[in-house]
């Protein structure tokens, strides 16, 4: 009898995709395979949102809303999501299937640059929630100009922390990877929060602020 591996026995005891998030999955796969969301990430981002149970999300890089959709889903019935992505053609297949999981009402989503929607986001009220899978040149920046707008408590869930594993790579000077590395150790060096780095998926950064 074959052994299963740590992945496939820790994924034998999660809650399987439903057929939306598998659709969207499938539909991601054959035009971006390289970029989609596991659906263990979906599952952990699942999770962070019901222990934060926030009324006031933010997703920066929503890319076809596969974690958004996640997030949405687990939110307390009077949450809402503000969501921003770059590119029309992925935003439109993440609007038809949060229409089709019935959660389209809680996400409001803007085609553009993540620094725009950034600097026209009101403080008032505070974000509880937020997630960047936006383009990882820019992470330290997406990260200093939502930690104001994070009330204390809040909890910020940042995306492709490994970079396939080159951050481990010194030699690598790729210009995501090195901005990646760079965001990790100043992170874990920034005393206005509690983090921690999950090597779930791509890696992810998960922070408290304190």
């Amino acid at each position: 009898m074959r052994m299963l591996s740590a992945e496939q026995y820790v994924a034998s005891l999660s809650e399987p995709p439903d057929p939306v998030l598998r659709d969207l999955t499938a539909e991601t796969t054959a035009t971006a395979p390289n970029l989609q969301s596991t659906h263990y990430e979906g599952l952990m981002t699942a999770m962070l949102t019901r222990v934060a149970a926030p009324r006031r999300a933010v997703v920066l890089g929503t890319f076809t809303g596969y974690s958004t959709l996640c997030m949405a889903r687990a939110m307390p019935p009077d949450g809402r999501i503000l969501a921003c992505e770059i590119n029309a053609e992925w935003a439109a297949v993440a609007e038809k299937y949060w229409a089709r999981a019935g959660v389209a009402d809680r996400i409001e989503l803007r085609v553009g640059p993540a620094d725009a929607f950034l600097r026209d986001l009101p403080g008032d009220p505070p974000v509880d929630l937020a997630f960047v899978g936006a383009d990882k040149v820019n992470h330290l920046r997406y990260y200093e100009m939502l930690l104001p707008l994070l009330r204390p408590g809040g909890v910020m869930i940042i995306g492709d922390a490994l970079r396939g594993g080159l951050v481990l790579d010194q030699e690598c000077r790729d210009e995501d990877v090195v901005a990646v590395r760079e965001f990790n150790t100043a992170v874990a060096g920034d005393d206005r929060v509690h983090s921690m780095t999950y090597p779930a998926g791509d890696g992810v950064t998960i922070v408290y602020k304190r």
